[in-house]
């Protein structure tokens, strides 16, 4: 079994499509719509055929209710993860990210936060060798 598409819900989904692939750098692999719904999915471009993450427009009360909880409390959306978190943070500050938590050392690992623009907190994750 493999995990092959996983969603976060957006308020605008050509927005996040710019965000995510302008700001973060990943790259488009689905874009289809049927009627009013939309399938739009993005991938990294390190691993274009792994795992995908679909941009779902939060067009029901459910969804937009979730979304909203997770922002007020805080809790990331997703997590992604980078080798080299702070010149990802500085490239993305360049493209006009707002971080609401700035590449911070914490336990194994250094992390940031970014509102995606769309209703969201993304984290970005780096690991750091155990030095012990």
């Amino acid at each position: 079994m493999k995990i092959k598409v996983t969603s976060v819900y957006v308020d605008d989904q050509e927005k996040a499509l710019r965000f995510y692939s302008e700001v973060l750098g990943f790259v488009k692999k689905n874009d289809f719509s049927n009627g009013p719904y939309r399938w739009l999915t993005m991938a990294s471009p390190e691993e274009p055929d792994g795992t995908e993450l679909q941009l779902a427009l939060n067009n029901s009360p459910v969804a937009k209710t979730y979304q909203q909880g997770l922002f007020q409390q805080s809790q990331p959306a997703a997590m992604f993860f980078t080798d080299d978190l702070q010149a990802d943070y500085e490239r993305m500050k360049a493209h006009g990210a707002e971080f609401s938590m700035p590449p911070t050392d914490v336990t194994a690992s250094k992390i940031a936060m970014v509102n995606d623009t769309c209703g969201n907190l993304i984290q970005l994750t780096q690991l750091m060798r155990w030095q012990g």
